[in-house]
């Protein structure tokens, strides 16, 4: 619990939007279908069942550059790497085995879409950069502690409000 409210909060001062933001527990069948391009590598059993054995917070987060600046604040995905090389990173900081290194990220923007669907299946990547991606750029833009996520707090009316913003 400690680990997760400390990287919440290095999202936050990093300067990243939440988008959205969910707890999940996931079965180890849907940890196999989401690790499944690893299916046949040494690590992939002890993957689906870490990622099967709690819950998992899983983010959208949007910042200019998000994926690399996110591998950036992950660091390198061996712990033992990360604590000698990144050691104020997520992995450095909160990491215990290359198995269990705290936090995944996408490596580039097509597996972020891909993965997006994974963690929130209701999502619309394309309905948000329509409706609440212009909202958020042209700001002011708040972080709303009851829904976890960032709000346009500028006045829109007419405009949808995203899910867990308040009017």
């Amino acid at each position: 619990m400690v680990a997760c409210l400390a990287i919440h909060q290095q999202i936050l001062s990093h300067k990243f939007l939440i988008v959205r933001t969910r707890e999940l527990l996931w079965k180890r069948e849907d940890c196999r279908r989401f690790y499944r391009e690893h299916e046949g590598r040494f690590f992939y059993q002890r993957l689906v069942e870490f990622m099967a054995s709690g819950p998992i917070r899983a983010y959208i987060l949007a910042h200019e550059d998000a994926v690399q600046l996110w591998r950036t604040l992950m660091g390198p995905t061996r712990v033992f790497q990360a604590r000698h090389t990144a050691p104020d990173s997520i992995r450095g900081s909160f990491g215990l085995t290359d198995t269990r290194n705290t936090t995944h990220g996408s490596d580039c923007t097509v597996a972020a879409s891909r993965e997006i669907v994974a963690f929130f299946p209701d999502f619309s990547e394309q309905r948000w950069y329509e409706e609440e991606e212009p909202r958020l750029r042209l700001g002011p833009v708040q972080y709303s502690p009851e829904g976890g996520i960032h709000c346009a707090t500028g006045p829109n009316p007419g405009q949808r409000q995203s899910p867990g913003c308040a009017r």
